[in-house]
């Protein structure tokens, strides 16, 4: 991942050097100064009737971050000694589980694969539920999941920052949550943290994963939550807080809304469709803040 990240910074370097180098063949869109606001390609500019080679680059660049972070493997070992970090919290260390895909290409070529547990990984999780209560499985209100999906680098650079904010929440709720082992899926899609969540016999499942990478955002990682999982569950049933990264969503942001859907999941029993996310409310956010009186029609004005 290192070597990722100097080959990266080393094209960077040369696209910003051409850049300056042909800046002025270059005639400027006046659109190019809302690029401070945003990565989306707007205002390029042109070079005669072609595009800047700067641009070009720079383009060809995102483009090659893209496909290395669908087909970089997962540092299962390094994820695996970050996630240590949260060994007081849980029941155990975490494991490490596999789809049914069982190379790359295979997860590429067949999403209904990397959906479900191999035979080794649910035979796993069922040995450890017998190891625990005998013949009464433990109760845990949440299991959290973090799966490769479409993005290993997400994953590697983004999942130990967020769980860091999220139990710390959790910790300072006032009712508790039991949480179940940390599992990391190799090859895994979104619907396999159900199955996840259903052998470990847990209230919900919230599954960390790394999106479909875009050419300005190949680190965004997805949140999933669903509440009573179990397998063939459909989309619906899920919420999504997604882009979660430096540069896009706030681990600190993404932390409470997660909270507030797990909260709210665990009042109403349910999740998906039928839940929605009011964590940005103004309203809700002034009340719970006291930034503004609390008012109604029947109050007299000052």
């Amino acid at each position: 991942m290192k070597k990722y990240n100097d080959e990266s910074s080393h094209v960077s370097n040369m696209v910003n050097s051409h850049a300056s180098m042909t800046s002025s063949e270059v005639v400027n869109n006046p659109w190019r100064t809302l690029r401070r606001y945003t990565n989306a390609r707007i205002g390029l500019g042109r070079a005669g009737i072609s595009l800047p080679t700067s641009e070009m680059l720079g383009f060809q660049l995102s483009h090659a971050k893209a496909r290395d972070a669908v087909k970089l493997r997962l540092d299962t070992e390094e994820l695996q000694h970050k996630l240590t970090e949260f060994s007081s919290v849980l029941p155990c260390p975490p494991m490490m589980l596999h789809s049914q895909a069982f190379d790359r290409t295979t997860f590429l070529q067949r999403p209904d694969l990397g959906r479900k547990l191999n035979d080794v990984s649910r035979n796993l999780l069922l040995k450890f539920m017998t190891q625990q209560a005998g013949t009464t499985q433990p109760d845990y209100d949440l299991a959290i999941v973090v799966a490769d999906g479409l993005s290993s680098i997400a994953v590697q650079y983004n999942v130990q920052p967020l769980l860091r904010q999220l139990i710390t929440l959790l910790k300072h709720e006032s009712e508790s949550w039991r949480l179940a082992p940390l599992t990391v899926v190799e090859q895994g899609r979104v619907a396999v943290g159900d199955e996840v969540g259903e052998y470990l016999n847990a209230k919900a499942v919230l599954m960390l994963i790394g999106e479909r990478p875009g050419l300005s955002s190949p680190d965004s990682l997805g949140l999933y939550f669903t509440w009573a999982p179990e397998i063939g569950l459909t989309d619906a049933r899920r919420n999504c807080i997604s882009n979660i990264r430096p540069a896009g969503l706030g681990y600190d942001d993404a932390a409470h809304r997660a909270l507030y859907l797990l909260k709210e999941a665990r009042r109403l029993n349910l999740s998906g469709v039928a839940l929605k996310d009011r964590s940005d409310s103004p309203a809700l956010n002034a009340l719970k803040t006291n930034a503004v009186p609390k008012r109604s029609f029947l109050t007299k004005p000052s």
